[in-house]
């Protein structure tokens, strides 16, 4: 099976977009509940974060 590289992925678990990011996880969880809506996508109990879309989310945010 081929590895995709994070980088090129269209979606992130948690645990990838902690390390891609470098934002701990609880801080991510906290980030997908209060402004989500943009940028989070559920499958089934799993958030997954769509990578560039979050990428615009912290170019326009200063503070986390």
């Amino acid at each position: 099976m081929n590895c995709i590289p994070i980088s090129e992925k269209y979606t992130l678990t948690i645990e990838e977009a902690s390390k891609y990011f470098n934002i701990g996880r609880d801080k991510l969880y906290q980030i997908a509940n209060e402004n989500g809506q943009k940028f989070i996508l559920h499958n089934g109990r799993n958030i997954l974060i769509k990578r560039q879309m979050f990428e615009k989310f912290l170019e326009q945010t200063s503070y986390i």
